[in-house]
């Protein structure tokens, strides 16, 4: 069944009882900026009380994608990382079938921005500006310091495993790219040896993800490609020029130095950071958002998914050889 305003405004109002008993649904609102998932903003009132809360559904598309969470384990993580003080929303309701919705969950709505061009020009965020770089390293710290044993439903992901993965998909794509085949080679030539014991990786820490207020980063969002691998693989992506959106001068997230990231990862967790190491993620991550931005364009070239989102994500592609020739002859 699609998803629309209709079905589920009364599917959510089926369940509300489950949450709230009394309650009704009031303020229901498709987010847009997704690209992975369906996103849902609304509010729960009860007599007393009105609760905001987010509806978040898996796509269709990411069904098969042998990197990508499932919800529940999504659900189950945030869960889990919330306890060792991570900050994160707080899961409220895992769908059920019987809810006629899909698969998901509701989390509570924080206040706070998301969007980058916002945060990043705003005045009203000049202050969490200048701390957010260093609050992103201390939180990728407590990441990476949940215990594994209680994340060991994630797989684990070497370096190795990460490039033949998407070089598999790039490959699918048909479309030979001579900027990726040098960077794919690159990587192979310049493997670092595998941490001796992996960490929790968040997989998509970057401005986009982030939930932002005057003071700074509020929560972390979209976990669906977490697993375990080298800490460092966080730390490289989120130094990836597509994530600076027009602020290049400054490489974390186009709001701080890498010398202000990794300060604040050394005092959070005790380790100090390898710059080289890092280097060698950033240029995986500009290469694996190139593919993902090839295969974008190729789903809406096809037909499959014939949105403006992926259309406009699709020409990327372009972009992420422009940095990955800048990288490697760095």
């Amino acid at each position: 069944m699609e998803l629309n305003q209709e079905n589920v405004g009364k599917a959510l109002q089926a369940l509300s009882s489950r949450l709230l008993p009394g309650a009704a649904i009031d303020k229901l609102t498709r987010l847009t900026g997704g690209a992975s998932q369906q996103m849902w903003s609304f509010n729960l009132v009860g007599d007393d009380d009105v609760e905001p809360l987010i509806l978040r559904i898996a796509s269709p598309m990411n069904g098969s994608d042998s990197t990508t969470l499932t919800m529940d384990q999504e659900a189950r993580l945030l869960r889990e990382v919330l306890r060792h003080d991570v900050p994160v929303p707080i899961v409220r309701y895992e769908l059920k079938e019987e809810d006629d919705l899909g698969v998901g969950y509701i989390m509570r709505r924080v206040d706070g921005e998301t969007l980058p061009q916002r945060i990043l020009r705003d005045e009203a965020y000049s202050n969490a500006r200048s701390v957010l770089a260093r609050q992103c390293g201390q939180v990728m710290a407590g990441i990476h310091q949940v215990p594994l044993d209680k994340v060991s439903f994630l797989r684990q992901r070497t370096a190795e495993q990460l490039i033949d993965t998407y070089y598999q998909r790039y490959q699918a794509c048909g479309e030979p790219r001579p900027v990726f085949e040098l960077a794919f080679r690159w990587l192979r030539d310049n493997l670092p040896a595998e941490p001796a014991e992996p960490c929790l990786v968040h997989g998509d820490f970057r401005n986009g993800n982030l939930m932002v207020d005057r003071n700074g980063l509020r929560v972390v969002l979209d976990w669906e490609l977490s697993y375990l691998g080298d800490p460092m693989a966080d730390l490289g992506w989120i130094c990836v020029n597509s994530w600076r959106f027009g602020n290049s001068a400054l490489p974390v997230g186009g709001f701080g130095t890498r010398e202000e990231l990794f300060q604040g990862y050394q005092e959070a967790s005790g380790r100090r950071v390898d710059p080289s190491r890092v280097a060698f993620w950033e240029v995986f991550g500009v290469l694996k958002w190139g593919v993902i931005c090839q295969k974008m364009a190729q789903a809406f070239i096809s037909g499959t998914d014939r949105t403006v989102e992926r259309g406009a994500i699709g020409r990327r592609a372009s972009e992420t050889e422009i940095d990955l020739l800048t990288l490697l002859a760095r």
